[in-house]
């Protein structure tokens, strides 16, 4: 996060030099905050809505109540709200800005095709997202991310249309370039951070929720029975919010490629699967 800001302020401070303009530096520094606050307080929604996901309560589906209810009094948790997304494919996650307003969401797929321990360990797994507080700094890294790429599309466009005043021709002309680079290179960078940063959480989240239940080859069945699902997910699956299943909602192949798995939103199935049968020995 802090990576960020300092991104953030140090393209805004580029530009406002090169256009010799200090209001492109106040606005980014401006926008960054305001984008962070609204996203802290309205995440949860913004990402259930665009989920199409809908609240259920004890008597709509009692099995899955009893489970978050169980896991989340031995997790030490607040009993999270719990919805339902109708899409056939099997996956899940979490979302909320933290413990006492938080969410956990699963597929109909998922609650079909599981049977009782491979539920428990992906609700373990979704539970230990809440736990180690990933949901507001994954949303908040996505709005960042967002706010990047907005600025350098701004600051683009507006690089053509003439820099700082220089007696050096070449130095002004040198530090328009390094601009345009800049606009062009940092939405890249963001997304790669934000990428980074999920893999790593979703490979911790397997690790807490195993400890939760104890039983690590349940959330490792489980994960094997997503990765061969091969059912669209058809309206909620969005590039935004991708990184928050448990899965990729897109089934991408997951490739051995290091320049591929750079650019995933996920740690290669395979490699989960074997971490987590790792902690059984």
């Amino acid at each position: 996060m802090t990576v960020f800001l300092v991104f953030i302020i140090a393209v805004g401070w580029l530009f406002s030099y090169l256009l010799d303009s200090s209001v492109i530096l106040l606005f980014a520094v401006f926008l960054s905050i305001a984008m962070s606050v609204t996203s802290y307080w309205f995440s949860d929604k913004i990402v259930l809505g665009m989920a199409h996901a809908k609240p259920i309560e004890k008597k709509d589906n009692p099995e899955l109540y009893r489970i978050v209810e169980n896991l989340a009094i031995t997790a030490g948790l607040p009993l999270p709200k719990i919805y339902i997304i109708e899409e056939a494919q099997l996956n899940a996650f979490a979302t909320g800005r933290d413990k006492n307003h938080a969410v956990v969401a699963v597929t109909g797929g998922l609650l079909e095709k599981l049977d009782r321990s491979e539920l428990e360990g992906v609700i373990a797994h979704e539970l230990s997202h809440i736990g180690n507080k990933d949901m507001l700094l994954s949303t908040v890294i996505v709005v960042f991310a967002g706010i990047i790429a907005l600025l350098s599309d701004f600051f683009l466009r507006i690089s053509f249309l003439g820099g700082r005043d220089s007696d050096d021709n070449k130095a002004g002309a040198l530090l328009m370039v390094l601009g345009i680079v800049a606009a062009i290179l940092a939405p890249i960078a963001a997304a790669l951070i934000k990428l980074a940063i999920s893999r790593k959480r979703e490979f911790l989240a397997d690790a807490s929720g195993a400890l939760l239940t104890r039983y690590p080859e349940a959330l490792a069945s489980a994960l094997e029975k997503i990765d061969t699902d091969v059912t669209p997910m058809r309206k909620a699956a969005h590039a935004a919010t991708a990184h928050l299943f448990i899965d990729s909602p897109f089934n991408e192949k997951q490739s051995h490629n290091w320049f591929v798995k750079l650019f995933s939103t996920h740690p290669p199935v395979e490699e989960r699967i074997r971490a987590l049968r790792d902690m059984k020995a």
